[in-house]
């Protein structure tokens, strides 16, 4: 959170994300106070980087990325069979 991922990560993350890109932005109390609609974020990468530069902390973690493949790390028993391939 202190050092959020820039535009040029962001973009790596979701060309490699495995999972629906519109899981990598969390639905929490902040995104309802936002007023923001998980439609606008469906199979949509360029609005879900937008949108996690303008607010970091609504992006869900934590991201594993490995040789440009990435996936969220939740539950955690998905990281371990992720990381060992």
């Amino acid at each position: 959170m202190k050092t959020p991922p820039d535009s040029e990560t962001l973009e790596a993350i979701v060309a490699g994300l495995e999972d629906p890109v519109d899981d990598l932005v969390r639905k929490d109390a902040k995104f309802k106070e936002l007023g923001l609609d998980n439609s606008d974020y469906v199979d949509n990468p360029a609005a879900v980087v937008d949108l996690l530069l303008e607010h970091p902390r609504l992006m869900q973690r934590p991201v594993i990325v490995k040789d440009g493949a990435a996936i969220i790390g939740r539950p955690k028993d998905r990281i371990a069979p992720f990381v060992a391939d």
